[in-house]
């Protein structure tokens, strides 16, 4: 299956929760130093009102792992970036993400 992308860095397999997107979008365009994002499973949760909320949770070989929380859903994000976790979630709170 081939992949759309938003500037060959933004993979899109299935679609992405409200407000997310343009949220990935500016993190791409600020930050050179992140390769790509790929957004992964969506979840239903129940504590996921409000803002768009992003929480870095692990590091991957490549980058790191995130939830993004908004619209009474989770979905995972998997960010290819060689970024320290705090300069991540910075550049992710700069582009409009409440971090946690």
């Amino acid at each position: 299956m081939r992949l759309r992308t938003a500037q060959d860095r933004l993979k899109v397999e299935h679609s992405i929760i409200d407000g997310v997107r343009a949220i990935l979008e500016e993190l791409l365009a600020s930050n050179p130093a992140i390769r790509s994002i790929i957004p992964g499973v969506i979840r239903p949760v129940r504590d996921a009102r409000g803002k768009v909320r992003v929480r870095v949770t692990v590091p991957t070989l490549n980058g790191w792992k995130a939830l993004a929380l908004s619209a009474g859903a989770r979905q995972e994000l998997f960010i290819s970036t060689d970024l320290t976790k705090e300069a991540l979630e910075a550049a992710l709170a700069k582009a409009g993400a409440v971090v946690p």
